[in-house]
């Protein structure tokens, strides 16, 4: 097959990037500033990295940013008095609770302490239950970062076959619900799923959620599909590397989301775009 195309995530989220710096600075300059609070319990590496990397989007892009460092073996109770003095302050417009919580902590009673209106994450089930029937909301940012990555990469998504592998309440529901509101028809595939292969190489656009490293070789791919890639994991030479196989699937697509540097980045400049909206 002819050259597949990189859908480059790195650069389309610099774009909007770009974009909301020039809205916060005419937000600042009308006297209206934009706060996202981000609490992490415990020093979890990874979680550690993306506390950072958000800290870091927002300094770029003119939002402030308060962070709260709470030790490991924090209780629910004091971790819920910290979101419920953030629900009320009028300064603060998204709170972000970094998952994964320690394990005496219950996460989704924390999730669903947030208020809705400052759930720049898009967990809460009232945004998800907006989400599911049209109605304005925050959406979970990795889902909108793919739709997003197609719209400025010019794949269009209406009338297509469209196939979602996983179907976890962070990317796997809500992408599906997302590609429905983009005219897409959806095919939603998961572990109990019989004839797998059958069902993905039917898709026109495939988004591969599933958490496994390298788990989708070029036998679940129809030739020219676009594949979507959101997963992330290191193998065994400590490399990064996606639930798709890269070498063996890219030459089969239209275009393919890269990892490193495809859906990763566009989960934070979501999650910036949330910050600047407020509902």
């Amino acid at each position: 097959m002819s050259m597949y195309q990189i859908i480059d995530g790195k650069k389309i989220s610099q774009e909007i990037k770009e974009e909301l710096k020039l809205k916060a600075a005419e937000m600042k300059a009308a006297g209206e500033e934009r706060c996202l609070a981000v609490i992490q319990v415990g020093n979890d590496p990874a979680s550690s990295v993306y506390v950072n990397n958000k800290k870091k989007a927002c300094a770029y892009i003119g939002i402030k940013s308060l962070s709260y460092e709470l030790p490991e073996e924090s209780t629910e109770e004091e971790l819920l008095e910290i979101v419920k003095e953030l629900n009320n302050r009028e300064d603060v417009n998204g709170i972000l609770v970094q998952l994964p919580l320690p394990k005496q902590i219950n996460e989704e009673r924390v999730l669903l302490a947030i208020d809705p209106r400052k759930d720049v994450d898009g967990f809460h089930p009232v945004n998800v239950g907006n989400l599911s029937i049209g109605r304005p909301g925050y959406v979970s940012c990795t889902p909108a970062g793919v739709i997003e990555l197609c719209r400025r990469f010019g794949i269009e998504i209406e009338g297509k076959e469209c196939v979602v592998l996983g179907r976890s309440n962070i990317v796997g529901k809500p992408m599906a619900m997302l590609l429905l509101r983009e005219n897409g028809t959806v095919t939603v595939c998961h572990s109990r799923t019989k004839n797998l292969k059958e069902i993905t190489r039917r898709a026109d656009i495939l988004v591969v959620a599933v958490g496994k490293p390298r788990f989708i070789d070029e036998s679940y791919v129809k030739e020219g599909a676009v594949v979507i890639d959101v997963g992330i994991h290191r193998n065994e030479d400590n490399k990064i590397c996606g639930d798709v196989d890269f070498d063996r699937v890219a030459p089969h697509t239209l275009a393919i989301t890269p990892v490193p540097g495809g859906v990763g980045p566009m989960t934070i400049a979501m999650l910036m775009a949330n910050c600047m909206q407020s509902l």
